[in-house]
């Protein structure tokens, strides 16, 4: 038989093209090379899934694009995040929005999420076949014609739609398939690179604080000695250097700073609500209360206690010296490391450690109205394959559904 459309990858882009493109009449068969659907969305957001945002503003959505955002323009208006919020409350998922507007499943379990795109492919009567590894869409004349497995077997269709994923988080199927696919047909793939992925530091102390997290901290993104980004909220010292939130973003744009041997630097703000001026005062109170105490002991209503020893070696005040003793130029080298604790940059961590991958298929090669490829007739692109990468918040997923939507619409 010919299939009307093939949906490569059961991801969240695939599962919505595929869906809705049953919903249209289509003839659909969705292709999974795992055991299961969305395995990688299970993953997401710690497995709570942050699906979407609630800002009401599209310029959000493009603004929050890393890469390539206006690119995005006629799919964010074709499928917006309130159509998606609208299309999953009608399948019976409850929906909250936290902080940031984060949306996610009333229920803080990714699985309901899962569920209710299953419930969607079976309203719409979409065959699935698991355990099924793509390994090329053929083409005659520049226009599909089908698809050969890896066991070789040939499946006849009139439209494929590639949603495999990036090449983070090997373990769910993302291993760059997809690229491959589309590079035998001549498709140009701009350079994989890891994205919201956490960072290595040269500073052996911040592998000594493996597990501690600050919170209300601001990190600055410094290049060539020229502030580049600043991030506000939390972070995680780990075996190899920093991760969390604020990390996480800030790695989104450091990644393109990395290949021309830049001096990269992170200067943490342990105390950004307060001003230098203020902070000296606050210091100075501390040390009044400690007055009589070494100055190793006079640090615990300002810092984490594994953090202080750190801080004490950092800032050059013997830690025995008594608080009364110390000098006004030692009180501002510690104040100045307080505002400005510094860690020099030695690379992201390998792009399996990555929550997306930047990079992908060229969209100058990808009509935005369709998501049709401007090479092969009856190529479609969603999700994670197209080069456009967005940061935390929800981003990311809309990407995925509203490029899977507006395939889906057009085969």
């Amino acid at each position: 038989m010919t299939w009307d459309v093939i949906v490569i990858g059961g991801g969240p882009a695939g599962m919505m093209s595929a869906g809705t493109a049953g919903s249209r009449g289509r003839n659909v068969l969705l292709l999974e090379r795992n055991e299961k659907l969305g395995k990688k969305l299970f993953l997401t957001g710690q497995g709570r899934c942050n699906l979407t945002n609630a800002d009401e503003n599209i310029e959000t959505f493009i603004q929050n694009t890393i890469r390539n955002g206006k690119f995005l323009y006629s799919a964010f208006s074709s499928f917006s995040n309130f159509d998606l919020m609208k299309f999953f409350e009608e399948l019976g998922l409850k929906l909250k929005i936290e902080r940031g507007k984060r949306v996610f499943p009333a229920s803080d379990k990714s699985s309901d999420v899962i569920k209710a795109l299953k419930e969607y492919l079976s309203i719409n009567k979409v065959t699935i076949r698991f355990n099924s590894r793509v390994k090329d869409v053929l083409t005659s004349n520049k226009q599909v014609i089908g698809v050969k497995l890896e066991t070789n077997e040939t499946l006849n269709c009139n439209k494929v739609i590639l949603a495999t994923g990036g090449a983070s988080y090997l373990i769910t199927g993302s291993t760059g398939d997809g690229y491959r696919m589309a590079e035998k047909l001549r498709h140009k793939i701009v350079e994989i690179k890891p994205s919201l992925v956490p960072i290595e530091t040269e500073e052996e102390w911040a592998k000594e604080l493996q597990g501690l997290a600050l919170k209300n901290i601001s990190v600055t993104l410094i290049v060539n000695d020229e502030k580049v980004h600043k991030e506000f909220g939390e972070m995680l010292f780990t075996h190899f250097g920093v991760s969390g939130p604020i990390i996480l973003t800030i790695s989104a744009y450091l990644k393109n700073y990395l290949k021309n041997k830049n001096a990269i630097e992170l200067s943490l703000d342990l105390k950004p609500a307060l001003s230098i001026k203020q902070l000296d005062e606050r210091l100075q109170r501390d040390f009044a209360k400690y007055s009589k105490r070494q100055f190793k002991n006079s640090l615990i209503d300002l810092l984490p206690k594994a953090m202080i020893p750190i801080m004490i070696s950092l800032s050059g005040i013997n830690e025995n010296k008594n608080v009364s003793e110390i000098t006004k130029e030692e009180r501002k080298n510690l104040l100045n490391l307080f505002k400005g604790l510094g860690l020099r940059v030695k690379g992201l961590r390998p792009i399996e450690e990555a929550i997306i991958t930047s990079g992908g298929i060229s969209t100058k090669e990808i009509n935005p109205s369709t998501m049709e490829s401007k090479i092969i007739q009856g190529l479609f692109f969603a999700g994670e394959i197209i080069d456009v990468d967005a940061l935390t918040g929800g981003f990311n997923l809309q990407i995925a559904f509203s490029t899977g939507y507006l395939a889906g619409l057009n085969v």
